[in-house]
């Protein structure tokens, strides 16, 4: 390389190492990108579509690109849904936690109230005195288990949401089961470019909307 006069080696240095830089980020980004497998079959079928020039390819590469989009919407749902029984699972065991201890309480006060039951027939004792706590125990029992029967009622409702969460959960991941199974067979489509494969690809697909479908239903 041929210095031009007035620049030094160390500016020369410079802009070599400015000009390197890029390129080294950019490979290095490239280096650590991991496709995700719908990724990989969208790319698998344009390559294909492209290779061939046909429009059987064509359409096989678009229909998979839909599929894996729908796919990826089918992964969001199935996650979030397990997220949602898991969270009401959890809520209702804390609640039914807080239930148990009212009960705990309630039977804390029945043994106070058959203390003062007993102390009533005790020669000697204020039996007025023993009664008036005996009628107190009663009204406090009362309120506590009222609210350990309101807490076990909101505990219940917390089972019944995360049970139903779960089942989305269930469907939307048969869904999810589904189109891959159809992506897969386009992909087996495109190499083999049998229509009865097409046909089993194209209703895989459709079993996988109608099960979203249900899903997003509550079914």
């Amino acid at each position: 390389m041929i210095l031009r006069r007035g620049q030094d080696r160390d500016s020369l240095a410079g802009e070599e190492s400015v000009s390197l830089t890029p390129f080294t980020d950019a490979a290095m980004s490239e280096a650590f990108e991991v496709p995700s497998p719908h990724e990989k079959h969208i790319e698998h079928t344009t390559e294909h579509a492209h290779a061939r020039g046909d429009s059987f390819a064509s359409r096989i590469a678009v229909m998979t690109a839909l599929m894996a989009t729908f796919g990826a919407m089918l992964s969001y749902q199935a996650g979030s849904t397990e997220s949602e029984a898991a969270m009401d699972k959890n809520n209702a065991a804390i609640i039914k936690t807080e239930a148990a201890n009212q009960w705990n309480y309630y039977q804390a006060k029945s043994s106070r109230q058959n203390l003062a039951e007993l102390a009533t027939h005790i020669p000697g004792v204020d039996a007025a005195h023993y009664r008036e706590e005996i009628e107190r125990y009663k009204s406090q029992k009362e309120a506590v288990r009222q609210q350990a029967e309101k807490l076990e009622a909101t505990s219940r409702e917390w089972d019944e949401k995360s049970e139903q969460a779960l089942h989305r959960h269930h469907r939307w991941a048969q869904a999810m089961t589904a189109i891959q199974i159809a992506i897969s067979l386009a992909a087996i489509t495109l190499l083999t470019r049998k229509e009865w494969l097409k046909r089993l690809s194209y209703t895989a697909a459709g079993v996988a909307m109608v099960l979203g479908g249900l899903a997003w239903l509550h079914v």
